[in-house]
């Protein structure tokens, strides 16, 4: 049953894929990886060293030239029914993204409930399938918008009568996606995990107008994520992201290095120093500097643009990211806890 229930998923995947249209990419972050929840919904409560999960984002994007973006995210993931069984769990969550640029404060508050559920398969092995349902609310003032009949001669006069009868204007809509994980653990000094996600399946309408049919394109995306505890103090995380919306493309790939600062008798590093360099293809170099205090991880990262900007902004012109992050347990009893050969981080 599970096995066929695994190969319709599949094929469902596979015509998802090859129904692309062009659309624009939507709310993306250089550390993908500190926000799982919008990566992948099969990456909800996939933590097995952990009970629950605590985290938020936030990404200020070209803030020297006349349209900055700021981005920001806060979600949470928990896990549910572990204590039937250690090998296979359920997991919930929930995220709220706010996401806002120009003058007009063109803004998505998109709030997420995620579900996923997590089989392990022998002693090394672990499929995920997640599910999410967000609402998605978008708005626009177009009175903080200068326009032409503003001009009184010598600039932009935003106190004269712009002539225009639009001022705030809202829409929302709801839409679902779709998530599989693959893990594979051979060892304590491996982890392996590949995802695969859709987001628009049901390719809601999102319009400011009453008469348009502008529906969202399917998005689809890739993941990659490999730990390798290379050193008894040294641990190398090299991972990938790729996203399509027909015609907008994303593709970020890097390593974070993770250097345990524990002496040699002790079996689980207290503190983590945090080092990393990515490339988004195409558009800019990224750079990640971090520390983790038990289970709190703080990161912060500088894309450094090399693309060329739409207006005469310069080279360098970049986003700044601010990533933390909380992992626990709901009581002792959890602590110590190791549900397969994972590495101990």
């Amino acid at each position: 049953m599970g096995r066929r229930f695994l190969f319709v998923v599949f094929n469902l995947w596979f015509c998802l894929w090859a129904q692309q249209k062009s659309m624009a990419q939507s709310i993306h972050f250089s550390q993908f990886y500190n926000a799982p929840l919008l990566l992948n919904p099969a990456n909800t409560a996939l933590i097995p060293e952990a009970d629950y999960r605590l985290g938020a984002v936030h990404r200020s994007q070209w803030a020297a030239i006349p349209a900055p973006y700021t981005t920001t995210t806060i979600y949470g993931d928990f896990q549910a029914l572990r204590n039937r069984n250690e090998t296979n769990w359920l997991g919930v969550g929930f995220a709220i993204f706010n996401d806002k640029v120009g003058d007009g404060k063109l803004s998505l508050f998109r709030s997420e409930a995620l579900m996923a559920y997590h089989i392990q398969v022998g002693d090394m092995h672990m499929l995920s399938l997640g599910a999410s349902a967000y609402h998605g609310a978008r708005s626009v003032n177009f009175s903080k918008f200068s326009y032409p009949v503003q001009w009184d001669g010598y600039t932009f006069n935003r106190d004269n009568p712009n002539q225009e009868g639009k001022g705030l204007e809202k829409s929302s809509f709801n839409s679902f996606s779709l998530g599989l994980n693959y893990a594979f653990f051979p060892n304590d000094a491996m982890y392996l995990k590949v995802g695969f996600a859709t987001a628009n399946i049901n390719k809601p309408t999102e319009t400011f107008f009453k008469d348009s049919d502008n529906k969202l394109a399917y998005r689809h995306s890739a993941n990659i994520d490999l730990m390798l505890k290379t050193a008894a103090n040294v641990i190398l995380n090299p991972s990938a992201y790729y996203s399509t919306q027909s015609g907008a493309k994303e593709l970020i790939y890097g390593t974070t290095v993770l250097v345990n600062m524990y002496k040699p008798t002790e079996q689980i590093a207290a503190n983590q120093l945090i080092f990393g360099a990515y490339h988004r293809l195409g558009d800019a170099v990224v750079g990640l500097v971090g520390l983790q205090r038990n289970g709190l991880r703080f990161t912060t990262s500088y894309d450094y643009t090399i693309s060329a900007l739409p207006i005469n902004a310069g080279k360098g012109t970049g986003a700044l990211e601010l990533a933390i992050r909380y992992e626990g347990f709901y009581g002792e009893n959890g602590k110590g806890r190791n549900l397969y050969h994972c590495p101990r981080f």
